[in-house]
This record gives C-alpha cells, sequence and structure tokens, in this order.
C-alpha cells in the first residue's frame, strides 16, 4: 500500500503519458480487430484448417470481383493522376498554394456518406445513368485530393534551382517537366496512387449508392460475408486486403529508399 501511495506521489506528467491513450487505441482497434480477423481465416467448424482459403480461391465469382476491383482500382488511379498532376504543379507555382489545396481539402471534412449521396442526387436530378461511370465519378471526387496532395508536397520541396540549370541548358518547358520535374516527385506520385488504389477497391459505399448495386467490388463481397455470417471466408478477404496494403508499403519504401541517393544526371 505504501509503495503505491508513493508511485501516485511521483508520478509526473511526461510526453510518455500522452501516449498512453494512443497506445490502447491501437491495441482495442487495430490489434485486436487483426487478431480476430486472422484467427477467424483459419478456423472452420472449430478446427484449425484451409478451407476459407480454398472456398475463396476456388470460387470464380470471388476471384473475378477482386480482378474487377482491381481494374476499377487501376482506372480510377490513372485519372486521378491525370487530373491531381496538373493541379499539383500549377498550384506550386502560386505563393498562396497551401490556401489553394486546402480548397481541395476542405470537402474531405464532410461525411463520406453525405458527399456520395449529394453525388447520387447530382446524377438523378441531370437525369444521368447511375452505373460504372457514376461509380468512377464518386472514387475520382472522393479521392482525387489524396493524390493532389501527396504531389503538391513533393514538388514543393524540390528547389528552382534543378527547373533553372535545365532551362540554362536550352530545355523548353515541357522538356523541363518530363525530365527533371517529373523524375524528381516520383515519390509522390507513388505516394497519391497508394492512398487512392487501396482506398478504391476495399470501398463499398460509392459502389453500392452510385450504381445502386450493380456494380459489385471487393469492399462489397467483404461486406455481404460478414452480414451473412460468413466470417472465416470474410476473414480471408480482409487479410487479402492487408498483404495489398503490406505491399504498397514494401514498394513505397524500398523505392523511397533506393531514390534517396540518385542524382537527377
Amino acid at each position: 500500500m505504501k509503495k503505491a501511495i508513493d508511485r501516485i506521489k511521483n508520478f509526473r506528467i511526461t510526453r510518455r503519458v500522452f501516449a498512453y491513450p494512443y497506445i490502447l487505441f491501437l491495441v482495442l482497434f487495430v490489434v485486436v480487430p487483426l487478431a480476430m480477423i486472422s484467427v477467424n481465416a483459419f478456423i472452420a467448424g472449430g478446427k484449425i484448417t484451409l478451407t476459407n482459403f480454398a472456398e475463396f480461391f476456388g470460387s470464380a465469382t470471388g476471384l473475378r470481383v477482386l480482378g474487377d476491383s482491381i481494374l476499377i482500382g487501376l482506372i480510377t488511379c490513372a485519372i486521378c493522376l491525370l487530373l491531381g498532376y496538373p493541379v499539383a504543379y500549377i498550384l506550386n507555382k502560386y505563393s498562396s498554394s497551401k490556401i489553394l489545396v486546402l480548397l481541395f481539402i476542405l470537402p474531405m471534412w464532410v461525411n463520406f456518406l453525405i458527399r456520395t449521396l449529394a453525388t447520387k442526387s447530382l446524377f438523378l436530378m441531370l437525369g444521368l445513368p447511375l452505373g460504372l461511370g457514376s461509380v468512377l465519378f464518386g472514387m475520382v471526387y472522393n479521392y482525387l485530393p489524396f493524390m493532389i496532395l501527396p504531389i503538391h508536397t513533393t514538388l514543393s520541396g524540390l528547389g528552382k534551382e534543378y527547373a533553372e540549370a535545365a532551362a540554362d541548358l536550352g530545355a523548353d518547358n515541357i522538356t523541363v517537366i518530363l525530365k527533371t520535374i517529373l523524375p524528381l516527385s516520383l515519390p509522390g506520385i507513388i505516394s497519391g496512387i497508394t492512398m487512392v488504389f487501396i482506398p478504391t477497391i476495399s470501398t463499398y459505399a460509392i459502389s453500392q449508392l452510385l450504381s445502386n448495386g450493380t456494380i459489385y467490388l471487393f469492399g462489397d463481397s467483404i461486406n455481404t460475408k460478414f452480414a451473412n455470417g460468413l466470417y472465416g471466408v470474410g476473414s480471408v478477404m480482409s487479410l487479402i486486403m492487408l498483404v495489398l496494403v503490406v505491399i504498397s508499403n514494401i514498394f513505397i519504401s524500398k523505392y523511397n529508399k533506393g531514390n534517396s541517393g540518385r542524382t537527377l544526371w
């Protein structure tokens, strides 16, 4: 009892104390769910087995949904990159670029479902059909800021001397962009692609609402499995998503590590 009282008296608020709530949050809402998913993936009928994996990989429907999701994710990434890179490049030219970037991020403060429902209402008001086009529009609308922000951050960190040196050597504006600015901004591009691709293939609200259920993605399939009580197969599919995230992070880390000591010339 005396030792406990002494500990309370000697307790001091330090930086480490403020980390305890965050650690508790990670344990309850990240570590524990991941452990439960991992356990459920290898259990079927009360036994440790690979039946859940065989059921998913042996299903042509599940693999087709995964393939369709990856295809839509790649198309969304391509559109976001084609739109986001010029926007980030142009915004970087202005001294008030941080304020302008904030305007692109402001819609992200609105609830995700509200933005999606507003997009659906807009299509219905204009008499446009709901389907693949509306889903892609919703994907780009929701995830475009995730492409703009990392690219803009990378471009903001580049020194102007690279472009000036290329211009002094006789390169025109297009050559400066393609052979100087673009290669140096690849880390931001890869980060943006990862931040867009993974949420795109795992989402289910956008595809369900903006297609009236006609577009079925991997996130929709996971939600359906858990809703129907198929926790084993749903856990396997969740682990597949986790593997994709880990592979993306490893790829980014290796690229940034290999690119850190690389010079332009």
